[in-house]
């Protein structure tokens, strides 16, 4: 679903630049644009003289949603917000993990949707006629073009069909409400554009009368809170029915509690232009839904987005209200554990915020606060308390936000790590590699102490070398044999070389070399023959084979409490089950508790 074109296409329609603008030309926030009837009725007219459809609807609000996986939860606010998608599709790619994702999402909201099969242009030896419906623009292609239009559009509906749903192309479509229409277009050269705006507005007249009928309650959500500069903090929000006026005093869900304020100003965007483009506001008295509206007020900055708006009438109770919106950030919030341990969150909008904790909840990685804004220096005060704890989560993972100097030379100064991008999975690939860096950094400082599990047979007709270095082979009966491992031959006791009245088990030293078929080897487990060195310290230099022990004695690992943790802390996914019970069954071995 990233790099499919859903931006591009939105931005043909518009004829502006909005993907230009965005960080690796990635949608990273939720933007309306309001179409109104007009441009609609320009940019259908060729098509529309065959079919004589009467133009009901005002306009059209588009919300232009992020791909990317992590932003499920600001495409959930987009689908909830909607009465029909668009899914796009690339032709040339067919469904990627977040199309499927996506058709979830609006099957779970029971949102109807079209698809715009998008790239066309792309299909090889295409001829571009810019801005054509596409059923002339096919018709004038090769026979070779047509076959791989029909190839591919045929592919993308059985790919379809795998997630249970029957599609067409919108033109052979016979039951809209069952089966999904697919449109071909081209972001590039605008062809199927104008297929795409009239089968919209055709559906929507259709299927949703009653839907889109205009009600007098207020519904609004809130998807952006944002600085602009000379106007101060603002709220973008999406009014899907009723009315909102200029003196209205609005409701609305804050960090600190519900936030009740006056509005100051009513602004909308030029027309055609993007929500969360800077530029030029309109001003105005009142507002009729569908809208993309931002609203200057004061007090705003703590306001939440992906949360309700209402605005407080006549005879409403301002408590309820304000309990009320406070639900949906309860809601979200639910995901911020603020356990004390664990990584420093910034980001500049509180979608970005929550796309963040929600991937970094799913990756299981600890959150111990969050902001909202730039990092400054007292952020990385915050986020060194857990350089004494996990050395891993004294980091700062700062999402589209500015870092002041101050910070920056602060975080050098104690070891705080600032990770920072302007697409949050360039944050995240970032931030996993450090994670994987500092694992391996602790595997290395716990080899040595971490002993594996392993029991061995001794195959007597390979014994190479009797005296120390021992070399001959064995049967690994069980676990994992590793270079460094101390093997002990547990029922041959031996005086203790520290205390002579004490009886020890014999010790053979290290396992300093491990070889199969001539090849050398870091570990091998259960199952395998190989040929093993095992080197003594001094004290045991004098074990001799067949003089204090022979291949009727089992060798097991060295095992103790220290190194069973160390096992534990470290190298716990490297264990399979097979090899704990190898651990438990050497624990009584060792009388180790």
């Amino acid at each position: 679903h990233v790099d499919t074109g859903k931006t591009k296409l939105l931005d043909k329609i518009r004829k502006s630049n909005v993907q230009e603008g965005e960080a690796g030309g990635i949608t990273q926030q939720i933007g309306a644009t309001y179409f109104p009837m007009d441009n609609l009725r320009k940019a259908t007219d060729k098509l529309n003289s065959e079919l004589n459809l009467e133009y009901k609807v005002p306009g059209l609000l588009v919300i232009d949603t992020p791909g990317h996986e992590s932003f499920s939860n600001l495409r959930k606010r987009g689908s909830n917000l909607c009465d029909i998608a668009v899914l796009v599709i690339d032709i040339m790619h067919g469904l990627e993990q977040q199309t499927i994702e996506s058709i979830n999402l609006l099957r779970s909201k029971r949102t109807p949707f079209i698809v715009a099969l998008n790239k066309i242009d792309r299909l090889y030896g295409w001829k571009a006629f810019p801005g054509s419906p596409f059923r002339e623009s096919l018709a004038k292609q090769d026979n070779n073009v047509i076959h791989e239009f029909e190839n591919r559009s045929k592919q993308v509906m059985t790919q379809l069909m795998e997630q249970s749903l029957n599609a067409s192309l919108y033109y052979e479509n016979d039951d809209y409400r069952r089966v999904v229409s697919l449109v071909p277009t081209s972001a590039h050269t605008g062809e199927g554009i104008p297929d795409l705006l009239l089968l919209l507005v055709q559906l929507t007249q259709q299927m949703m009368v009653e839907r889109l009928m205009f009600s007098e309650e207020l519904e609004a959500t809130v998807i952006e809170v944002k600085k602009i500069e000379g106007i101060g903090t603002t709220i973008d929000i999406v009014l899907v029915n009723g009315i909102i006026t200029d003196n209205d005093t609005i409701v609305v869900a804050g960090m600190n509690g519900p936030i009740v304020t006056p509005i100051r100003a009513l602004l909308t965007p030029q027309p055609l232009k993007e929500m969360r483009v800077k530029g030029e506001y309109v001003h105005h008295k009142q507002l009729k839904a569908a809208m993309g509206v931002k609203i200057a007020a004061t007090n705003l900055e703590e306001a939440i987005a992906g949360t309700q708006l209402f605005c407080l009438r006549e005879g409403d109770d301002v408590e309820e209200l304000k309990d009320t919106v406070m639900e949906d950030y309860e809601e979200v919030m639910g995901n911020v554990s603020v356990t004390g341990q664990g990584v420093c969150v910034q980001a500049s909008t509180l979608g970005s915020l929550e796309a963040l904790m929600e991937f970094l909840r799913e990756s299981k990685i600890p959150v111990a606060s969050v902001q909202l804004g730039p990092v400054h220096k007292k952020d990385v005060m915050r986020a060194s308390i857990m350089l004494e704890h996990r050395k891993e989560y004294a980091t700062i993972l700062a999402f589209d936000v500015k870092i002041t100097k101050d910070a920056l030379d602060m975080a050098e100064e104690v070891g705080v790590k600032i990770f920072s991008a302007e697409i949050i999975y360039h944050l995240f690939d970032k931030f996993t590699a450090y994670l994987e860096e500092i694992k391996e950094q602790r595997k290395a400082e716990a080899a040595s102490l971490a002993v594996f599990p392993s029991i061995l047979r001794i195959i007597p007709e390979n014994v190479f070398m009797k005296k120390n270095p021992l070399v001959f082979g064995v049967d690994v009966i069980e676990g994992i044999l590793k270079i460094g491992t101390p093997i002990v031959v547990p029922d041959k006791m031996v005086p203790d070389p520290d205390d002579p009245n004490k009886e020890i088990m014999l010790e053979l030293g290290k396992v300093v070399s491990i070889q199969k078929d001539h090849k050398e080897l870091e570990t091998v487990k259960a199952g395998n023959a190989v040929a093993v060195k095992i080197q003594g310290n001094q004290s045991q230099s004098y074990v001799q084979y067949g003089r204090h022990f022979d291949h009727n004695n089992t060798l097991y690992s060295k095992l103790s409490r220290e190194s069973i943790n160390g096992l534990k802390e470290n190298f716990k996914d490297d264990l399979e089950k097979a090899d704990w019970m190898t651990v438990i069954k050497l624990k009584a071995v060792f009388n180790i508790v």
